[in-house]
């Protein structure tokens, strides 16, 4: 004997026959496909199916070119490394996905390898989601790839798939696995989808396509009276056509859709066309100055509900401006109701053609650039005093001690600008130390209008007095304006 048995044939050690027979070495194949029973691998070796049949590299050789005995009772008869075994000898390629499914997923334990079934369903029952309604021919419509992958061809059916269809899932359409007595009208599957509530019927071909609900088919230009343009032809059917009656005809005039949304609120009648193109409400087309009132300036941007808030057609606007400008009137009525005569079209405050120069108060100087609104808060103009103190009383740095005629020494031109000649202008020419001196060293008390003061020495230099008043307050006497040091007795 070449060597010991391996484990499993050990009990037929002593007895050569169950695998040889003398001087017949060719019925070795036989003697094992007999012993085993193998009728599976004898049938596949003569239909040249499976591992055993279906390449000639195998199914030529003798079991013990695999099967090798006599090695020992460790030695494993069967050569086979999971690892590196090409399962494209079998019937059952491994492509795509399966080609990464462990062998364990197919092949249970404890079982042989050819015992494996071959069928989709005999593995994927458990998450097969037609619940057998579509049968066990998995690969009829799916691909070893993904389940998502289909090759069903619908068009093959009485309802080919076609644009928006395409991408559907089937379920979709097969509620529950149903595959028969599937509507083919499109109200059978999108009544739910119908934003026309059935009003317009169930054949939603005749108005749209399978490339999606808003490619319509419909028209409206040519199979209507009425043909759709400018904001028209966004406009969506139901909000037209509201009634559940679908023969019933609609009214063609602009009223009888847009009377809820007049702004007008029926006071300028119901010809809307008259005045508003299908482009935009905000665009009218209405030519005002084809009127009796030329809109100008500002007058072309107003609405029309700001001059004709009543009935157009009964109440006749008045084209005075006091008419609608009276609550603008900052004057309350004292300037007159003469707007135009200052005022334009461009604005309020635009080109006033009003001529402060003919007035009590001619505009020099810093005067010309002020605006109305600087000297006359209220509006009403005649209430403001024309002397300078009403308006630059906080620019007085004298507080008054110069009184408030300000035009005395100040220029209109700028309050930094004055100019007061003390010898020519009053009666006490100012010389020598006292040239030169702050106006407000001698003008101490708050005047208005009569700004005469005492001339007597003493009455400013009482505190420069080392006398202590017993000479008298004649100071000149002694004393002249060069300094006090100076003494001229006569």
């Amino acid at each position: 004997m070449p060597g010991e048995l391996s484990k499993p044939h050990a009990k037929y050690e002593a007895d050569c026959n169950q695998c040889h027979e003398f001087f017949r070495k060719t019925k070795q194949n036989d003697l094992c496909l007999k012993c085993h029973d193998h009728k599976n691998i004898r049938k596949d070796i003569e239909n040249k199916h499976g591992l055993h049949g279906r390449t000639p590299e195998i199914r030529n050789k003798d079991c013990n070119a695999c099967h090798s005995e006599h090695k020992g009772r460790e030695n494993n008869i069967i050569i086979l490394d999971n690892q590196t075994f090409n399962h494209n000898f079998t019937d059952f390629f491994l492509q795509e996905s399966h080609a990464t499914v462990p062998c364990t997923k197919c092949h249970e334990k404890d079982k042989k390898y050819y015992e494996a079934k071959s069928e989709c369903v005999d593995c994927h029952k458990k998450v097969e989601p037609h619940q057998g309604k579509l049968g066990k021919q998995c690969n009829s419509c799916h691909r070893a790839s993904t389940w998502g992958d289909f090759v069903y061809d619908h068009g093959k059916t009485k309802f080919p798939l076609k644009g928006k269809h395409k991408g559907v899932r089937c379920s979709d359409c097969h509620p529950n696995e149903q595959y028969i007595n599937i509507p083919k009208e499109c109200i059978g599957c999108h009544k739910g989808d119908d934003k026309h509530k059935g009003k317009n019927g169930k054949e939603c071909k005749n108005c749209h396509s399978e490339q999606g609900w808003a490619s319509y088919k419909f028209d409206h230009d040519k199979d209507t009276k009425f043909p759709l343009d400018g904001k028209h032809k966004n406009v969506i059917c139901d909000q037209c056509h509201k009634q559940t009656d679908e023969k019933r005809k609609l009214k063609r005039d602009c009223y009888f859709c847009h009377q809820f949304v007049d702004a007008h609120k029926g006071l300028y009648g119901k010809k809307c066309q008259d005045c508003h193109k299908t482009e935009n409400w905000s665009k009218q087309k209405f030519d005002h100055d084809k009127t009796d009132f030329k809109l100008e300036g500002k007058h072309e941007k107003v609405r029309c509900q700001s001059c004709h808030p009543g009935d157009l057609y009964k109440d006749k606007a008045k084209s005075e401006c006091y008419a609608c400008h009276k609550q603008d009137d900052p004057h309350a009525g004292k300037q007159g109701k003469r707007c135009n005569d200052c005022h334009n079209e461009q604005g309020w405050q635009k080109q006033i053609a009003f001529d402060h120069n003919l007035t009590k108060f001619p505009l020099l100087g810093a005067h010309a650039g002020l605006t109305c609104e600087e000297c006359h808060s209220s509006g009403t103009f005649s209430e403001v005093k024309i002397n300078c103190y009403s308006c630059h009383k906080q620019h007085d740095k004298h507080k008054l001690r110069m009184g408030e005629k300000c035009q005395r020494c100040h220029f209109s031109t700028d309050w930094k600008v004055w100019e007061f000649d003390h010898d020519k202008q009053t009666k006490y020419p100012l010389k020598e130390a006292h040239k030169g001196i702050a106006c407000e060293r001698c003008h101490k008390e708050v005047v208005k209008e009569d700004l005469k003061i005492s001339s007597v020495c003493y009455r400013c230099h009482a505190h420069n007095d080392i006398h202590e008043g017993q000479f008298g307050r004649n100071c000149g006497r002694c004393h002249d304006t060069k300094a006090f040091e100076n003494v001229n007795m006569r």
